[in-house]
């Protein structure tokens, strides 16, 4: 079962005074189980979006603690920003990201916003997932009037609060009101333009957003509003499903922008948006020179990027998963107004557990030195899925050398999706190299287990035997990924660029040292095994799989031979 883990990305009406920020983001630190992942403040906006993660409950709490400090420190009486808002935390939307349903968040979403109403006093209105109603699904309805038209609001009974006050008091004059909700991710992205004017950002704006603009009678900015049968505004569609845009002047960076909330990735994926927003831009004479992405993303989003645009130059897709994100980020000029670094803003970087060692992680030599220790791990298990890692990389190499060979343009899509095969290969053979020293290390914890009472050495045993099964089918798991690299590289000795046809061969070499070193791993290891059935099944499996390696090994360097 998926761990379950919901994102929180609150948004702070202050992005100026770091004092302030830092008092709210401890609150949110002191939860155990909750990892903060971003603080981005804001000056121009004046508000400061933070990212964090962990399990339900956990970030329930912390953003409950977030939002009371918040209203502590903040001072609505006194705000004033370039975005629009209407509470010391504007907004507080939870996203499932594993293990829990969209409408299990929703009822997260609700608690808070049951709690916060309820015990802190600060009127709350529940949106998109969590709305209680149609006319609060949209967080810009719910946000309508801003804090400035929230005593107003209050007065229609259409616009109560969800949960708490629905009076404009003294104390929620300074809290102002929190739209808290369940949503998708929400990828929050501004496209730098090459004008000042807030007029034309907001014309490009209309052209693609979804919602799109009011239609006009002949002038299209200052024609009266054309209306239909029933009186209601008859309104012209953006080009862009699932986005939201506005246009604005950032005094900061001295430009106009086009920001932008892509709601729904799956519908309208960023990079389509950047084509869209950059084609619509020029069309009014105006260019797009980068863009800003506004907190964390998904790392899907810069790999698909990626992908497309080196789709669109014809070039190779099966290069390192850096080459493709570095491709996405100059596409979109993502480093424009400042550098652009994945590990600090794609999730996934920024969720990776770097309190472990691992042995893909070290250099060339560190990972020779180790294995020349007195420490029994790594072993001859890990060394043989590296080199399968090899083998494949070689592999790999090959295609993309000749996905990218002068005169063999018409071919690089062929190329493109062997080399793409081989960085698969490749990477599961890299996570090979750790799990087989973890595999070793299973058997050495269950060793050191207590074997004092008669529970305590029958646990002993099972835990033992249970390890000692699991090290032997890491290494067939190995020979299985490292035999299916052949073809690879067979395809390359027959098809690829002649000048590298040795490439290949020793790729091939690379991967029969990987089956035949991890079938000795699996032999050794299955003598332990005391169920002798399992253990004959693996080794019959193994066995199988390094005769096959040896006719496969001979069939790639002949055909290298015969072409050198």
């Amino acid at each position: 079962m998926n761990k379950k883990i919901i994102e929180c990305v609150p948004n702070f009406s202050e992005g100026r005074d770091m004092n302030v920020i830092d008092q709210i983001t401890s609150q949110i630190v002191s939860v155990e189980g909750v990892k903060l992942l971003n603080v981005d403040p804001g000056a121009a906006t004046n508000r400061t979006v933070v990212t964090f993660v962990g399990s339900p409950e956990a970030v329930v709490e912390a953003a409950y603690r977030a939002i009371k400090k918040a209203a502590e420190v903040i001072d609505m009486r006194h705000h004033h920003g370039e975005h629009p808002r209407m509470g010391a935390t504007d907004v507080c939307p939870l996203i499932p990201i594993s293990g829990v349903t969209m409408e299990e968040c929703a009822e997260y979403a609700r608690a808070l916003a049951k709690r916060v109403g309820e015990e802190l006093g600060i009127p709350v209105y529940c949106y998109e997932k969590a709305a209680f109603t149609p006319q609060r699904v949209n967080l810009a309805e719910c946000r309508s009037g801003e804090y400035e038209g929230l005593a107003k609001k209050f007065t229609n009974p259409e616009w109560k609060p969800d949960f708490g006050p629905a009076e404009f008091t003294e104390s929620v004059s300074k809290s102002g009101c929190s739209a808290i909700g369940a949503r998708d991710f929400l990828v929050a992205i501004n496209y730098n333009l090459n004008t000042t004017s807030t007029r034309r950002a907001n014309a490009i704006a209309f052209d693609v957003r979804e919602k799109g603009r009011k239609l006009r009678e002949g002038n299209p900015i200052t024609g009266k509003v054309v209306k239909d049968e029933n009186g209601e505004d008859v309104w012209v569609k953006g080009s862009l499903k699932g986005c939201k845009a506005i246009g604005w002047y950032i005094e900061e960076y001295g430009i106009a922008q086009v920001s932008m909330n892509v709601t729904d990735i799956s519908v309208t994926p960023v990079h389509i948006a950047f084509d869209e927003v950059c084609a619509k831009a020029q069309a009014r004479g105006i260019r797009v020179t980068g863009a800003e992405i506004v907190g964390l993303i998904p790392k899907k989003v810069l790999i698909d990027a990626g992908r497309y645009y080196l789709t669109k130059q014809q070039r190779s897709l099966g290069i390192s998963e850096s080459e493709i994100i570095k491709i996405a980020v100059k596409s979109m000029g993502l480093d424009d107004l400042k550098p652009f670094d994945p590990k600090e803003k794609v999730i996934e970087y920024l969720m990776e557990d770097d309190s472990a060692a691992k042995l893909v992680k070290m250099t060339c030599e560190g990972f020779a030195r180790e294995t020349a220790s007195e420490s029994p791990a790594p072993g001859g298990g890990s060394i043989s899925a590296y080199m399968g890692a090899l083998g494949a990389a070689l592999g790999t190499m090959v295609a993309n050398l000749s996905s990218h060979k002068p005169g063999w343009d018409a071919r690089w899509n062929e190329f493109s999706i062997w080399a793409e095969k081989g960085q698969i290969l490749m990477e599961k053979m890299l996570h090979l190299v750790d799990e087989d020293t973890a595999a070793f290390n299973k058997i050495m914890d269950a060793l050191g287990m207590p074997k004092e009472s008669d529970a305590e050495k029958l646990a002993r045993v099972e835990a033992l035997q249970a390890a000692t099964i699991y090290a032997t089918q890491v290494p067939l798991q190995t020979m299985e990924v490292a035999i299916s690299g052949f073809e690879l590289v067979y395809e390359m000795a027959c098809k690829g660029n002649p000048n590298s046809v040795s490439d290949a061969g020793v790729g091939a070499l690379a991967l029969w040292s990987a089956v035949q070193g991890a079938f000795l791993n699996v032999k050794i290891n299955a003598s332990g095994i005391k169920d002798r059935t399992i253990a004959e099944d693996i080794l019959a499996k193994a066995d199988k799989i390094a005769a096959e390696s040896d006719i496969l090994r001979d069939k790639v360097l002949t055909q290298v031979n015969t072409i050198i």
